[in-house]
């Protein structure tokens, strides 16, 4: 006979103010099985660790059920300190009676019956666990950065530096991301190129760090610790480890062509380098526009390269890496224009996107730094910003804050004052949102040194007349329609995943939100970790952020990896699939249903066989096994519907 004990939370008044639990430990001691229950008002806390431990010894237990709040929160709390008392992690149960609970019912009454029986319920599953050991397995320590922002390389720097190799993964020609293209920076106002352009130089220069530029991941197989990543680096018509990054061939090229990289604003040669500060800076070939690869003609940078590095016929490279841990970190794209109809759908000329405008700014833009009208060349007098364009818009576009979006117009209304003196910035705006450290000042600066117009209320449509662009919005505090004959609009775009994100999750089995960005493990406990075991999180790949707390987000995902990479082995979870052989009828169900791949079938003895590493216990096997061969360890279908006797 098993002595179960019952150990039940008070979590404050969290469960304590909607169940009585004087009245659940009596009738949870008449329990079949019950050797042992008590109450206590914290017990996560170390007291009351420590009245578990005692009672387990004290009262001889091997099973015991915490009744308090999510597994999600404390069960490897309450499992440490089981193991503690010398009992098995894994003979320890939590029965949630405050998420599934307290936390959903008024009436006390009825959430006092309920949670007697999810107790009643966990009992009888601890009744049915079996004691199990953690498996273990060797780790590569090496890691893998997809995506060269400011989030990739924070990442790979401080692996880095804590002495293990990484290789960083960029799908452009070089590092750098959104941020090398921004002009300065919010709240200091210090350039963007100053503060970037050493990360970058420390980025290409580390012995510990391989740049894999122009490359994208195509698959990953593996798990947590033992990760093969397939590496796609595509033909740029260049060889990279001949090329010296002289830039003669870009100078020569005939072809020029709008640049990506200043959205459109400047022109680039078919063979180009994003940037000056561009690591790696080796050029490649824009196979669309160069003459060669178009019209077989020309070959000028292949004739003049001083080192052979042109080469028009080097085809795509297939690469392999062996990693431990992979930190995604691939960064944001904007909203596109076009799906903003009322604001012109980017067919308007002098209608701007924040990151076309940066590039005005940029002393490396194709302005040189001064602010002119993309139409005709002049100096704008009149410039409208326009926040949440695409943001917190369910019925249009996305529903969510870009975060970003008060704090960058407030930037670029200052800089357009402090280049154009007598021109006039306005803002539309619907909230002020400047939650970080100076940042409110920093607005009150601009409406109050520079002058900046604030105009709270919506913008209704932007349109063209002669050689002005006519907005038409309304001032809610004065309760008055507004319409201003602006030279120039800039438009806040919502912030949204980066193209190859959705890719990415798919490769590596990660889930993702409602609009595309990956979904941390947990928003408060695990906030850099995905769902997946060895894959972390880094920048706006999880959600829309500001440099500092991308930064932030980085240096604590390495620090998830560099603590992986200390452990002399992995442990990985037990409660995995198991096959009982017997009945396995080898029908490939489960093959098909394991989102891990984690199952294969023996073609000699035709039956399933599980990878325990890979499996992530998930129970997607179990539950469309029709033989019922597979069982999951500590969640048989024997528990299950003793667990469903209880209640009924």
């Amino acid at each position: 006979m098993k002595r179960i004990g019952v150990f039940v939370c008070h979590c404050g008044i969290n469960i304590a103010a909607t169940v009585d639990i004087e009245r659940v430990l009596k009738e949870i001691s008449r329990y079949p099985g019950v050797a042992y229950a008590a109450d206590y008002k914290y017990m996560c806390s170390e007291p009351g660790q420590g009245l578990l431990t005692e009672k387990i010894e004290s009262e001889k237990l091997d099973r015991v059920v915490i009744a308090a709040c999510s597994p999600t929160m404390h069960e490897s709390t309450f499992r440490k300190a089981s193991a503690k008392a010398g009992l098995n992690p894994f003979l320890c149960e939590i029965a949630n009676i405050r998420e599934q609970d307290s936390w959903v019912h008024k009436d006390s009454d009825a959430a006092t019956d309920k949670a007697v029986e999810i107790i009643a319920s966990i009992i009888e599953k601890a009744r049915g666990d079996e004691p199990l050991e953690q498996l273990s397995v060797p780790i590569t320590r090496q890691a893998l950065v997809i995506g060269g922002g400011i989030a990739g390389m924070q990442a790979a720097l401080d692996i880095a530096d804590g002495g293990y190799k990484v290789t960083i993964i960029e799908k452009d020609p070089s590092l750098g991301g959104r941020m090398a293209q921004l002009s300065e920076t919010f709240p200091t106002l210090d350039c963007s190129s100053c503060i970037l352009t050493p990360k970058l130089v420390e980025v290409g220069q580390h012995p510990n760090i391989e740049i894999l530029a122009s490359s994208v991941v195509e698959e990953v197989k593996g798990y947590v610790g033992n990760f093969t990543v397939r590496i796609k680096r595509m033909a740029t018509g260049v060889d990279p480890y001949k090329c010296n990054g002289c830039g003669l061939c870009s100078e020569k090229c005939p072809v020029k062509t709008p640049s990506e990289f200043e959205h459109g604003l400047g022109m680039r040669p078919a063979i180009y380098s994003p940037f000056p500060q561009a690591v790696p800076n080796k050029p490649v070939i824009d196979k669309e526009h160069c003459l060669h690869y178009t019209k077989g003609k020309c070959g000028i940078c292949q004739k003049i390269c001083p080192v052979g590095a042109v080469d028009y016929d080097r085809g795509e490279e297939i690469l392999e890496r062996e990693v431990g841990a992979i930190v995604v970190a691939t960064g944001y794209d904007l909203l596109p224009m076009e799906e903003i109809g009322e604001y012109g759908a980017g067919k308007l000329k002098n209608v701007l996107t924040g990151l076309q405008f940066e590039r005005l700014l940029s002393a490396s833009g194709p302005t040189a730094g001064k602010v002119v009208r993309p139409s005709d060349g002049k100096e704008p007098k009149e410039v409208v910003f326009i926040q949440c364009a695409g943001s917190r818009d369910p019925e249009g576009a996305m529903a969510y804050c870009s975060k970003v979006c008060c704090m960058y117009s407030a930037k670029h209304a200052m800089l357009y004052k402090h280049r154009v003196h007598d021109g006039q910035p306005y803002i539309f705006y619907i909230d002020i949102r400047s939650a970080g450290k100076g940042y409110e000042e920093f607005v009150q600066r601009a409406m109050e040194e520079d002058g900046v117009m604030y105009l709270r209320g919506k913008v209704s449509k932007i349109f063209e007349e002669g050689d002005k662009v006519i907005v038409w919005g309304a001032d809610t505090l004065t309760g008055r329609d507004v319409e201003i004959e602006a030279d120039l609009v800039v438009l806040a775009m919502a912030m949204v995943p980066s193209k190859g994100t959705k890719v990415i999750a798919e490769i590596l089995r990660v889930s993702t939100d409602a609009y595309g960005f990956i979904n941390e493990a947990h928003p408060k406990l695990r906030p850099v970790e995905s769902l997946t075991q060895g894959v972390f999180l880094a920048g706006c790949a999880q959600a829309p952020k500001d440099i500092p707390e991308t930064v932030a987000q980085a240096s604590g995902a390495a620090s998830k990896v560099l603590s992986l990479f200390s452990r002399e082995k992995l442990l990985h979870d037990p409660t995995v699939a198991v096959v009982d052989e017997e009945i396995c009828t080898g029908c490939g169900m489960c093959v098909s249903l394991c989102p891990y791949e984690a199952r294969e079938i023996d073609e000699k003895l035709n039956v399933a066989k599980v990878n325990e590493i890979l499996c992530q216990g998930c129970g997607a096997c179990a539950s469309g096994c029709p033989s019922g061969a597979t069982q999951q360890r500590n969640f048989s279908q024997k528990q299950y519907l003793a667990m469903l006797d209880s209640v009924l």
